[in-house]
């Protein structure tokens, strides 16, 4: 099953194992479990620390198999071939599980060691979800590092039962102890904080202690990285706060216009970005909100966990979201059949039928994409024409199970109380009112700028961004800011970059000059 290239790879990784691994694989007379066999069988092969059992058992799901050491039992187990994205899951957790150390800082792992309590997660994925191997090897590595926690993924797609009768319709989906616990992209460190109490007070209490430092950025995407390499290169103490690192960057599947890389995806060009950011002395904040910004001859960020950062300097770059239509039933029914991203949740909506909000390039590349899933797809369009660029739209409408509707404002999303059924909607040119019956809606009507949290603090747009100036800087000395959060035209990952390092140039004028 894996091609010669591959096993040569996992080879030379297999070296670096330390105790034995033990696969169980329970399976049926199906063809996914004659798959699983081969692939399992492939990499029992490539080293003698890894022994593989065959067996049914039919209370256990079938096909799966877990991973174990001899005469422990770890809790790792992968209901489904983990392959495309979740094919570094599985490796990942082979190392694991072979003794070879994590990538994750000491403290964190002591942490996850130390947590009391029993944990049973369950995450929902689809092979086509690049946001869920993240969710994956997070869980994955908590069960390998501590017993009261297990960790089963499951592919949507070939356990389309459980999938039905959970009504689980975004992925990915974690259930915990029965539960559902999240939905969409999680970082180890999310999960830690969820089921470890007490870790949010910890974490303020240590970020109130820090020095003030002479520049510090808010926000964790293109422009913030961009800034931290120009401001630590410059010699001054830089902190960044974020969120999430890698903001939206991290939820795009391809990108292919980043000069001088032709092809990459949005997680790779992340893990690079913090890579840059980390060859510097950069002292990076993850999975931290703020909340405030207090101007003054030092500025304060306060966080949500009632943390206070201070510095001489700041930069925002906390970027933009997916803009939501702001309807009836939108809300309600997000990841119940509402749902933001084609890619992760597309192959749940398999041979139903869809609708796509928005026409311009996002929307109907994502009507391109869930035509080769999905049973039927309507596009609606609020003005009288697509947006979209001339070849997506001649593509569009060469698919024969895709309908456009244009000139129509999308008024109400209907469910049954658990799910999507449908939505309503206006013919602005006629007035008439129509139904469309339907069991998801993909969202893409844009972005909205992260700066809910100043306004009465700087000079935002009618749009709500920050205004700036030729330098990046706002109506407030000393605070910069760049990239999608900004006013500047053309929202894109290498603007942003610019916008990021411009945004840090101007900082630095700033601190030398006053």
């Amino acid at each position: 099953m894996l091609d010669a290239n591959i096993k040569t790879q996992l080879q030379a990784y297999f070296e670096k194992l330390t105790q034995q691994i033990d696969i169980v694989a329970n399976l049926d007379d199906s063809a996914k479990s004659r798959e699983m066999v081969e692939l399992l069988e492939d990499i029992a092969g490539l080293s003698g620390r890894i022994t593989l059992e065959q067996r049914r058992d039919t209370n256990e799901r079938a096909p799966s198999f877990s991973l174990n050491r001899p005469g422990e039992n770890i809790g790792l187990t992968f209901a489904g071939i983990p392959m495309g994205h979740e094919f570094t899951s599985l490796v990942l957790a082979l190392l694991q599980v072979g003794g070879h150390p994590p990538k994750v800082e000491v403290d964190v792992i002591e942490q996850i060691k130390g947590i009391q309590g029993e944990f049973r997660f369950e995450t929902y994925i689809s092979l086509s979800c690049h946001n869920c191997p993240e969710v994956v090897q997070a869980l994955n590595l908590m069960a390998v590092l501590n017993p009261n926690i297990t960790h089963v993924m499951i592919d949507g797609a070939l356990y389309q039962k459980e999938v039905d009768e959970r009504r689980i319709m975004a992925v990915p989906t974690i259930y915990l102890n029965g539960q559902e616990f999240g939905q969409g992209r999680m970082e180890l460190g999310e999960i830690i904080a969820k089921i470890d109490t007490g870790a949010a007070a910890r974490d303020a209490e240590k970020l109130s202690t820090k020095e003030p430092y002479d520049v510090l950025i808010v926000g964790g995407g293109p422009a913030g990285a961009a800034a931290a390499v120009y401001t630590a290169r410059k010699g001054v103490r830089t902190g960044i706060v974020a969120e999430r690192f890698g903001g939206q960057v991290m939820d795009t599947l391809g990108i292919e216009n980043f000069i001088s890389v032709k092809e990459t995806e949005g997680p790779k060009l992340v893990a690079a970005l913090e890579e840059h950011v980390k060859s510097y002395e950069v002292d990076i904040m993850n999975l931290q909100r703020a909340e405030s910004l207090i101007p003054g001859e030092l500025m304060e960020i306060r966080l949500t966990n009632g943390a206070i950062l201070k510095s001489k300097a700041v930069i925002l770059a906390t970027g933009a979201r997916w803009r939501e239509m702001n309807v009836p039933g939108e809300k309600e029914y997000r990841g119940k059949g509402v749902a933001y991203c084609p890619h992760c949740d597309g192959p749940l909506f398999k041979g139903k039928k869809v609708a796509v909000i928005g026409g311009g390039n996002s929307g109907v590349e994502a009507a391109i994409d869930l035509a080769g899933i999905v049973g039927h797809v309507t596009l609606l369009e609020f003005n009288d024409q697509l947006r979209a660029d001339a070849v997506l739209q001649k593509k569009l409408h060469s698919l024969p199970n895709v309908t456009v509707i244009t000139q129509a404002q999308t008024t109400t999303v209907t469910g049954d109380g658990e799910k999507v059924n449908g939505l309503n909607y206006t013919d602005r040119a006629t007035g008439d009112w129509h139904h469309l019956e339907l069991e998801g809606v993909f969202v893409q009507i844009g972005l909205v700028p992260n700066t809910d949290w100043l306004k009465g603090t700087i000079n935002l747009s009618k749009y709500g961004e920050i205004e700036v100036d030729a330098r990046g800087e706002t109506s407030v000395p000393g605070v910069f800011a760049a990239g999608d959060v900004t006013t500047v035209p053309y929202k894109q990952i290498i603007t942003a970059m610019g916008d990021g390092a411009k945004a840090a140039l101007g900082t630095f004028d700033h601190l030398i000059r006053h």
